[in-house]
């Protein structure tokens, strides 16, 4: 990820789901905020309730794969929290990215196409 890095520690986290815009739909919810850098802070959060430790982990590489895929798109200088839901575990890629990209929008992330 070239513009951004990964957003690790748990005050951050807090701080978004209480003070940020969030966003969500049947696959993810969204959380977002300005952090006043030249880059995006992305975490992404999969609860135990979705299944064992190879189900969580193929839904969060699916996730911050369609981050990297469309990181151009995304406006700079903002922490976003990507929390998974129960569907996501049986959602195809594109229909996470369909989900991914549709909230990012809906919260004003992406930048307009050319």
């Amino acid at each position: 990820m070239e513009f951004s890095t990964p957003l690790k520690l748990n005050h951050i986290f807090r701080r978004l789901y209480h003070a940020g815009s969030h966003s969500a739909n049947r696959y993810l919810v969204l959380y977002c905020r300005k952090n006043h850098t030249p880059g995006n802070r992305v975490g992404i959060t999969v609860g135990k309730k979705l299944g064992k430790a190879v189900v969580r982990n193929r839904v969060r590489r699916r996730l911050r794969e369609i981050y990297r895929l469309n990181e151009e798109s995304f406006h700079r200088g903002y922490d976003i929290v990507v929390v998974a839901r129960g569907q996501a575990v049986d959602a195809s890629f594109q229909q996470l990215q369909n989900a991914y990209l549709s909230l990012a929008k809906r919260l004003g992330l992406l930048e307009p196409k050319p």
